[in-house]
């Protein structure tokens, strides 16, 4: 007889992971499907890092690392912040993970008791709102849309802090809407956390490098501020090491130190191959894989331009990531040609992968039911056949 727990039965599946899945399944019946789901940078992890992972492997680097990560790639990351983002983390305030994930896991558990508050700008990723039922929390969500260019206002954001109110997680660049804040309104959002000593916020910078602005900026760089943000970083999205499964932290002391005991009790160091490759890629000139930003902007401006042709598909221009969130309410009570009433963005998706056979994610996974995520981390040809598919779908209901 199952018995699962409570906490897995009450867990929602990753969207993003179910509709590539989905889309796997299709392909293997012999379908046509363009998947535009996972959010995975199309392009080799460069060779300098891969040849720093073979140095690795061949000095005999493969017994247990340190929980936090090896000293020396703590140093390289402490280096990195300070280079990059004017964050002064030492080497004991970093903490290396198996990928960002559990960064951010490792930092909610360290923080958040049972029923305090957590708060979630939407649209959010979808694991942060799965993470946040994880520890028991609650989560309160902080609408935003295309007209806010997807950004939580000082004004919201001092509203819905309460004596309750524990942490806020918020990405920049966003994954799912590809949202920049500037300074100048990270720094409006710095006085109001300044106000409330007891609130804490994660910052996920993981698409920091793929960033069409010109500069990154971090929360953490606000003195006021600093020791209440922790940062969340990584190699995947800028290197392309998805695959290399490493994350990591810089944070307050004592927090790096939670985090550690945490880590500790789960999985340990991460991977000694993935370090090494980690500290090649944090040591680098962020030019060095410039030519990977600049194929992302070229498809965040060809697949703008393409879905402003779209009846129903209304966005913003994304200034970071790889992910376009239009808002697609206006093609809701639309119908199919066989029949079928459009409803949500969900049902939206359903249609566009049977009838377009692209597969695209709903914004209902990240909190945002009016939008649906559409990934540009795809060739240029396969994303001009994707949307041309999904503009003929969209022609065709009534």
């Amino acid at each position: 007889m199952e018995h699962l727990s409570a906490r897995v039965a009450g867990m929602s599946e990753s969207a993003t992971i179910a509709m590539a899945q989905l889309s796997r399944e299709l392909k293997a019946q012999g379908k046509d499907i363009i998947s535009l789901s996972l959010g995975e940078p199309d392009f080799n992890t460069p060779d300098f890092i891969k040849d720093a992972a073979i140095e690795a492997i061949n000095n005999n680097l493969t017994n247990y690392p340190p929980v936090p990560g090896y000293l020396d790639v703590r140093e390289a990351i402490s280096c990195k912040f300070k280079r990059d983002n004017n964050l002064n983390y030492s080497a004991s305030q970093v903490v290396v993970s198996t990928g960002a994930k559990q960064s951010l896991i490792n930092v909610i558990l360290s923080l958040v008791n049972p029923g305090e508050e957590i708060l979630l700008p939407a649209p959010y990723w979808v694991s942060y709102e799965a993470m946040a039922h994880m520890a028991d929390a609650k989560v309160k969500a902080l609408p935003t849309s295309i007209e806010s260019d997807f950004k939580v206002t000082p004004e919201q954001l001092e509203a819905a802090i309460d004596e309750n109110t524990r942490l806020m997680i918020f990405s920049t660049p966003c994954n799912p809407s590809g949202t920049v804040y500037t300074k100048d309104e990270l720094k409006a959002l710095a006085e109001v956390i300044a106000r409330h000593p007891n609130f804490y916020v994660i910052c996920d910078e993981i698409y920091e490098l793929i960033n069409f602005t010109g500069h990154h900026e971090s929360l953490a760089q606000f003195e006021e501020v600093y020791n209440q943000v922790v940062t969340v970083n990584g190699v995947s999205k800028g290197f392309s090491m998805t695959g290399w499964r490493l994350g990591y932290i810089g944070a307050p002391e004592w927090i790096a130190k939670a985090a550690t005991k945490i880590q500790g009790q789960f999985t340990s160091g991460a991977s000694t191959i993935s370090q090494m490759a980690a500290k090649a890629a944090v040591e680098a000139d962020p030019s060095a894989i410039n030519y990977m930003l600049q194929a992302f902007e070229e498809r965040r401006d060809l697949v703008a331009e393409k879905i402003h042709e779209i009846p129903g598909f209304k966005s913003n221009v994304p200034q970071g990531a790889f992910y376009i969130f239009p808002d697609v309410s206006e093609l809701f009570r639309k119908t199919t040609p066989s029949g079928d009433v459009l409803q949500t963005a969900s049902d939206l998706c359903m249609y566009l992968l049977n009838e377009a056979e692209v597969a695209l994610v709903p914004g209902e996974a990240f909190g945002s039911p009016n939008c649906l995520r559409i990934s540009y981390a795809a060739s240029k040809e396969t994303l001009i056949e994707a949307l041309d598919r999904i503009h003929k779908a969209v022609d065709k209901l009534n």
